[in-house]
């Protein structure tokens, strides 16, 4: 047998058709994710208008395992992830001043992003004339309070972080564990090794998850249609409008202007080589769930790779401008005047307190009811407040997870390049293509590296 490794590769099939230059269109992702936006809301709107009750139960049911497949790799993936990631800086030069410079702009931009929502919502009043009262309100099931988020960080043991998916404490300790193989240096690198195969095989099943997100789609928004209705809606207009549009603010306003003045590079090019990572955000609504494909569009940004790997899974537990930042703001504001509560300027500043040092309590996971409760406990609000959300929260979760995914692409894009680290070719190069692209970037890598000479 020969062994020249292109003399094995296989054939390649020809398309099939009624003629030689028949071929099948191949549907891009970000349309099939429209079409099941489209789809869902028609057959939402249609199982709630005609009270088709198997309808919604099977809208619920397909959104549900969707979901649920994203989070079953949540905390395998939030481990090895933030272990490989930590390791990964001893190749990069100034590697402390790196993750200080990431930390850093996380903190600037989400005091900007709460400044914003606190404006928009002093502005626009978003519990006035609701027509919702306290007793619309039910006490929260899940609490958050600074004893819980600061006890909390340190499990109990090693395994109960894993089945109740506390992400805090799997953060901790695969920091934990990252810096110790980092003080280990060769006696770690077995561990090194199966933790970076464990992690590419994870995140390879999670690509498989990700390319059913049009139909997690479908399930998501037609049972959220079909399950709170307009009517519902319409009493959140104002407070739901406040949350899109300082989302749009920072995503569409800051982002740019930051990308602009302090990186200087192009608003426009960034969000073309981001898209495929903030639309998956916006239907899936995980940011762990998304960060496999935000950390390699931010690497075809030219972010380099030991870098990428380290900004990006640290800001999927911990940068998150839509549920952390913009959303308690005004969570904050239209609860109070539901309750009839008066927010002084000290009740400000402690929102944006709790913004940026609680934000790791968000975890990445889908919700921000934790990073809600943390807010009310804080100000003494009722935490009933939370339950007046709840009904919502899923049409704002989507473009508050957006919203994050988005800030978590730029951070390494503005610190790489004020390091001047990045790779400006690659950025000004960098396409909106299918997120199936990726799938055959991994194959070609590896087949160029089983290419590669083997040392003798």
């Amino acid at each position: 047998m020969s062994a020249n490794p292109a003399s094995a590769a296989p054939e390649v099939e020809q398309p099939t058709g009624s003629g030689p230059g028949f071929r099948i269109p191949k549907v891009p992702f970000w349309a099939q994710i429209v079409a099941g936006l489209v789809l869902g809301v028609l057959l939402g709107w249609l199982a709630r208008s005609q009270d088709l009750g198997w309808l919604v139960t099977t809208l619920d049911e397909i959104g549900s395992l969707f979901v649920q497949l994203l989070k079953l790799a949540v905390a395998p993936l939030v481990f090895f992830a933030i272990l490989v990631s930590i390791t990964n800086l001893r190749q990069v030069n100034n590697a402390a001043r790196l993750a200080t410079r990431t930390l850093l702009w996380f903190m600037i931009t989400s005091l900007i992003a709460v400044g914003i929502g606190l404006t928009i919502g002093l502005l626009t009043n978003p519990g006035s004339g609701t027509g919702l009262t306290p007793k619309d309100g039910k006490l929260s099931d899940t609490k958050g309070s600074w004893i819980d988020f600061l006890t909390g960080i340190v499990p109990d043991n090693v395994i109960t972080p894993f089945t109740e998916l506390n992400v805090l404490q799997i953060v901790f300790m695969a920091a934990v564990a990252g810096i110790a193989a980092l003080k280990l240096g060769d006696k770690a690198k077995p561990i090194l090794t199966l933790s970076q195969s464990v992690l590419e095989l994870l995140q390879k099943a999670l690509w498989w998850v990700i390319r059913l997100a049009p139909i997690g789609t479908v399930g998501l928004i037609g049972y959220a249609i079909a399950d709170y209705g307009w009517d519902l809606i319409g009493k959140y207009a104002t407070f739901t409008a406040d949350v899109y549009i300082g989302c749009a603010l920072v995503m569409f306003g800051v982002y740019p202007l930051l990308l602009a003045t302090v990186a200087k590079v192009s608003p426009l090019q960034f969000f073309k080589g981001a898209w495929p990572a903030i639309q998956l955000a916006f239907v899936s609504r995980s940011s762990v769930g998304t960060m496999p494909v935000t950390q390699r569009v931010t690497e075809r940004l030219g972010v380099p790779k030991e870098y990428a790997s380290f900004a990006v899974p640290f800001g999927a537990t911990t940068k998150m401008d839509g549920c952390a930042a913009i959303y308690p703001a005004l969570a904050a504001i239209f609860i109070a005047q539901i309750f009839d509560v008066q927010l002084g300027i000290g009740d400000y500043l402690l929102i944006a307190f709790v913004s940026v040092i609680g934000s790791a309590a968000t975890a990445g996971l889908t919700g921000a009811t934790v990073m809600l409760t943390l807010t009310l406990s804080t100000l003494g609000l009722p935490l009933e407040g939370v339950g007046l959300l709840m009904a919502i929260d899923p049409i704002l979760d989507m473009m508050r997870t957006a919203t994050n995914v988005a800030g978590q692409a730029l951070i390494p894009v503005i610190v790489s390049a004020r390091e001047k680290i990045l790779d400006h070719d690659a950025y000004n190069s960098a396409s909106s293509s299918p997120i199936d692209s990726f799938g055959q970037d991994d194959v070609r890598e590896a087949e160029q590296k089983a290419t590669l000479p083997v040392p003798a």
